[in-house]
């Protein structure tokens, strides 16, 4: 099974050189990267880094808040993606405006942006993931919540484009399996975030819980993944103070473990 860590897991208390380390120490072959955070190291030690290590890079963090940034910062994250050769860049919307309550409407202005962005991602030779968020942060987050929602703009925008379903933010949607399947017969799944929702969620942020501590039917829906068609990673995204607060090498021990268990079977 192809484990990978998205570097927000532990980066609190590992910065990229020493999260790239860790991850090769552990035999793992692909990581998923923080644009913010290659500007902590340096690129030019960053990129040293994951060549020496033989490692790829599956999904960029990231591009956004779309509903904030200057196209000049675009375009920049997009080239360092593709320096990086990552996989897929994901798109942060960002919510709503300052006194903007038309959700509509902003929906529509984020979807035309996000053409205007996949035009630039063409020439520049990388692809898009639209990852919905909950609906929870939909004011301050992203204006797309829903798989729903993201599978009808890739479905207008053609190639390029694609989803990643993070289990945090889809696990409660009555159509997460249908979307799934839509997604995977257009070949547009690029990715699989791992997490859990604890009972009670003290923050719909910063306490996410490590992979069998909380609710969501894990292996449920790795199996609609695997139905769908994909075959790539299981990515391991856990935004939480308390596992940030633990040493980085226990955190990503205990990650590669809950992860054989849930996922190496179903």
């Amino acid at each position: 099974m192809n484990i990978v860590f998205n570097h927000a897991t532990v980066r609190e208390r590992a910065d990229m050189l020493t999260f790239l380390r860790l991850c090769s120490e552990r035999g793992l072959h692909t990581v998923s990267i923080w644009g913010d955070e290659i500007a902590k190291v340096g690129e030019k030690d960053a990129l040293s880094v994951l060549q020496d290590s033989g490692m790829t890079v599956s999904g960029y963090n990231r591009v956004g808040p779309l509903n904030a940034c200057s196209y000049d910062s675009v375009e920049a994250e997009l080239e360092r993606a593709a320096r990086f050769e990552a996989d897929h860049v994901f798109l942060f919307t960002g919510g709503l405006r300052d006194n903007e309550k038309n959700l509509g409407s902003a929906r529509r202005r984020i979807e035309d942006t996000i053409g205007k962005v996949l035009d630039s991602a063409r020439k520049i030779g990388v692809k898009l993931a639209i990852e919905p968020l909950h609906p929870m942060v939909t004011g301050d987050r992203s204006v797309i919540s829903t798989l729903s929602h993201a599978n009808s703009i890739c479905e207008a925008l053609g190639p390029g484009i694609g989803v990643v379903v993070d289990v945090y933010h889809c696990w409660w949607d009555e159509r997460l399996q249908a979307e799934i399947a839509r997604a995977g017969d257009a070949g547009r799944l690029f990715g699989f975030h791992v997490n859990d929702w604890l009972i009670p969620t003290r923050h719909v942020l910063t306490d996410r819980g490590m992979m069998g501590d909380g609710i969501i039917d894990l292996r449920g829906i790795h199996s609609m993944m695997r139905r769908a068609g994909y075959d790539g990673a299981v990515e391991v995204e856990i935004f939480s103070t308390d596992w940030w607060a633990r040493d980085p090498a226990e955190v990503m021990d205990i990650a590669i473990d809950r992860c054989v268990d849930l996922f190496s079977v179903d």
